[in-house]
């Protein structure tokens, strides 16, 4: 439903369209629009990727990259020592596990004709990139909220 006011055409857009985008509603449509924010749906299986400590997410992307699924297969067991993955809220630690080595399992047997192979590749690359995320935003955190209060304090005593 586009109108013409002044010139422009300005028309309703939806709320969230078929790829994940959310746009303003009422924004200026078809080439013009304005995109407020853009969020990637992902499967069940990609959101259970866990986020890791950098090193240990770097060592994964290692075993990926030379034995498929090895390094997904090892962060299956991150989950059960506490990283934390988008999906542990909704399904809990043990599904989002189990998912993990189902993937690791889905790279192992399609290896031989290199989808599994390349997928993950693609997994470890995910996993790093999940590990320097968490690493600049518990930067930012430690930045932040370690000022010691002590240093602010007045001293009221008399001269």
């Amino acid at each position: 439903m586009a109108q013409k006011e002044g010139g422009t055409e300005q028309g309703r857009l939806k709320t969230e369209d078929s790829l994940g985008a959310k746009t303003m509603v009422g924004a200026p449509s078809a080439g013009g629009g304005v995109v407020v924010e853009v969020r990637e749906k992902k499967g069940p299986l990609r959101a259970a990727i866990p986020t890791m400590p950098f090193p240990v997410a770097v060592i994964c992307l290692f075993l990926n990259t030379f034995i498929p699924g090895l390094g997904t297969f090892v962060s299956a067991f991150t989950v059960l020592c506490g990283a934390r993955s988008e999906l542990i809220s909704e399904r809990g630690v043990c599904c989002v596990f189990w998912l993990n080595v189902a993937a690791a399992l889905i790279q192992i047997l399609t290896a031989v004709i290199m989808v599994g192979w390349i997928m993950s590749i693609f997994w470890g690359m995910d996993m790093v990139i999940l590990a320097s995320q968490w690493l600049h935003f518990s930067f930012l955190c430690s930045l932040i909220f370690s000022f010691n209060l002590n240093d602010f304090s007045i001293n009221f005593s008399p001269i």
